[in-house]
């Protein structure tokens, strides 16, 4: 059995500087890595390549001429292109992901990168919420959402809430008083108040914080992958009440993704408040 990572999200959210971080970090904590790069627009790759598309090869005989798969012990990243229509309205790259997990026996989550600054503007905000949504439902795979990019997120300008209202996308009404002071979004002000209905409906989407340089960070977000790709329990032998326990063990995230990250990279005079709007 294998384990790894799907890397998506729009361009400019980071997956290529996630995918080199992500692969130190692992190597460090003793993981075979092995990056497959499958963006063709990608010619600068600060990464070492296990499989690159651009050489036009089939990936799954590679993967066995490299030893990696299901007897390969590696540990994968798929560094996937930012075209993001593949991962929301069309099949093939679903179809391609759905392949290898039944061929080689993976075991793979879907880091879908979203660039934190879109918090500073509540159209964007929205519209990442609703891309968001519309991936996981698409793909079906174990997901989680990451602002990535968090340790810069003080330079995009004031916050209308605390952070843990992004990460834990709260109540969305409160950003209709925002959105009506834009003008270019008052005429659109139905179509939003629906889609935020939809987006609560499901009640699915949140989102980690991100500082791939801050190697706790890093660690917290592995965490995370680790529990929903069942990496946790690889090499466990143990019975249903003992997996229990592990799936349910708390991962110190919480309090690390909205309050200390909120103390790290906002600045302190930022007065967010609920109440005038």
């Amino acid at each position: 059995m294998v384990f790894g990572q799907v890397v998506i999200g729009p361009p400019g959210s980071g997956k290529t500087t996630y995918c080199n971080g992500m692969s130190q970090f692992l190597s460090l904590i003793g993981r075979k890595v092995a990056v497959i790069n499958l963006d063709p627009a990608n010619d600068a790759l600060p990464y070492e390549c296990a499989v690159n598309i651009e050489d036009l090869i089939k990936l799954s005989d590679v993967m066995m001429e490299h030893s990696l798969g299901p007897n390969g012990d590696h540990y994968l990243l798929f560094d996937f292109p930012g075209q993001v229509e593949l991962f929301f309205l069309h099949s093939n790259a679903k179809n391609f992901i759905m392949k290898l997990i039944k061929k080689l026996n993976l075991r793979l989550t879907a880091v879908h990168l979203v660039d934190a600054h879109l918090c500073s503007d509540p159209g964007k905000y929205i519209s990442a919420l609703l891309l968001s949504l519309s991936t996981m439902l698409h793909l079906e795979l174990p997901h989680i959402n990451v602002l990535s990019k968090i340790d810069l997120i003080g330079s995009y300008g004031k916050l209308a809430f605390n952070l843990d209202f992004y990460t834990d996308v709260q109540n969305l009404s409160y950003l209709q008083h925002h959105l009506d002071q834009d003008p270019r979004a008052s005429k659109y002000r139905k179509l939003t108040k629906e889609i935020c209905e939809v987006i609560e409906d499901y009640s699915l989407v949140d989102f980690a914080t991100l500082d791939i340089q801050d190697k706790e960070s890093v660690g917290n977000l592995v965490k995370l992958i680790d529990k929903s790709n069942g990496y946790i329990f690889a090499g466990i032998e143990a019975s249903a009440v003992e997996f229990s326990k592990i799936a349910v063990r708390p991962v110190d995230w919480d309090y690390y993704r909205v309050a200390a990250v909120q103390e790290k990279y906002l600045k302190d005079d930022e007065n967010f408040d609920y109440d005038n709007n």
